[in-house]
């Protein structure tokens, strides 16, 4: 298995969801920062960037605030809206392409992210192969059907965090998820660890890193980006001056990270 930073593919791939709308009509969507940070990071990095989805085509988008500045260049940026038109499944990508996968969330993810078998072989394949994986938020529920070598859950015996219960019921959107991602987890093995609800906190086991809420994004893209470069992002990465990416002609919210390195 490959140690962090040893991957030779300088591309990222970025998974959202591909539901539009919640049981009730409430629009769904990916969440935009949690797409966003990951694409300024990877682009600061110098990298390519590709979607996956569970539809094929531009997906919805969700959580939109334009006076946020990586979220008005993602939605202003011409090759990101063509990536989007061009998002495809997972099981059209090469595992071996790619350095790191960072899954976006977005209550939509809970609906279908964990029922994409082509994601979750995507996913163990990925793992098995030593990639970096990040996921924020509801995207971690795209975890739940991926399998560790063995076969086993690949959150097994893993320390991970993710949207809460208590944070679902805050929101007013404990009937509408068709489960709680916490209570989930912990039933495949994980070893769930969660901070104050909607506070910045983000879990790395390894080569895994989750994010527990939004507001966890900038920080767990950062110390995914880390593992899978080597090195520390620019300290303008959210902000910056965005490089020219492979293959085409300011740090994150400071909060809770815990780390396992084995």
């Amino acid at each position: 298995m490959k140690e962090p930073g040893e991957s030779g593919a300088r591309r990222g791939l970025i998974v959202v969801s591909s539901v539009a709308r919640l049981p009730g009509g409430r629009q769904a969507g990916f969440w935009l920062p949690e797409a966003a940070y990951p694409w300024r990071a990877l682009t600061s990095a110098g990298w390519d960037f590709a979607f996956a989805g569970t539809r094929e085509g531009t997906p919805h988008i969700g959580g939109v605030d334009r006076s946020d500045l990586p979220q008005r260049l993602f939605l202003d940026d011409g090759t990101v809206r063509e990536r989007l038109a061009a998002t495809t499944t997972a099981d059209r990508y090469t595992p071996a392409d790619f350095g790191i996968v960072l899954i976006a969330g977005g209550h939509g993810a809970m609906l279908d992210l964990p029922e994409d078998p082509r994601l979750a072989r995507f996913l163990t394949r990925f793992h098995a192969g030593g990639g970096v994986v990040v996921a924020v938020c509801h995207g971690v529920a795209a975890l739940l059907p991926a399998r560790a070598p063995g076969g086993a859950p690949l959150v097994g015996g893993r320390r991970v965090t993710g949207f809460s219960r208590a944070e679902e019921e805050a929101a007013g959107l404990a009937a509408t998820v068709p489960f709680f991602l916490d209570e989930a987890l912990r039933e495949r093995g994980a070893r769930y660890e969660a901070g104050e609800p909607f506070a910045p906190h983000v879990v790395r086991d390894g080569n895994l890193v989750t994010g527990q809420n939004p507001a966890s994004a900038a920080e767990a893209t950062a110390l995914g980006m880390r593992l899978a470069l080597g090195r520390e992002l620019p300290g303008n990465w959210l902000i910056g001056h965005t490089r020219k990416y492979a293959g085409s002609p300011g740090s994150g919210t400071a909060g809770n990270t815990h780390e396992m390195t084995a």
